[in-house]
């Protein structure tokens, strides 16, 4: 039988957002900005010890890219963990702010 991995949930209001995973009670995320309507600022990631080394910050934004892409928005990844995950995936230079 294989464990179902939860999902990275995306909640939005006005002109913020967070991207959210949740398991055994704990809760990593990711928050954002708008600037306008084709870029999001991400200005944090916390992600609590229960969940550290099992690539969850990676997840959520990973989940913030692919979402930025299929929006045709640009993301400016302030947090110093999504800039250093920017860093290691220049695959995504497309969706970064330059």
């Amino acid at each position: 039988m294989s464990e179902q991995v939860p999902e990275i949930e995306f909640e939005e209001s006005g002109s913020k957002g967070r991207y959210l995973y949740r398991a055994d009670g704990a809760e990593a995320e990711m928050t954002f900005s708008k600037a306008g309507e084709k870029l999001i600022i991400i200005d944090h990631t916390g992600v609590p010890d229960a969940f550290r080394g099992q690539g969850v910050g990676l997840r959520l934004v990973t989940r913030a890219v692919e979402d930025a892409r299929a929006a045709g928005k640009k993301i400016m990844p302030l947090c110093p963990f999504a800039n250093a995950q920017f860093r290691r995936h220049p695959e995504w230079a497309d969706v970064l702010k330059g």
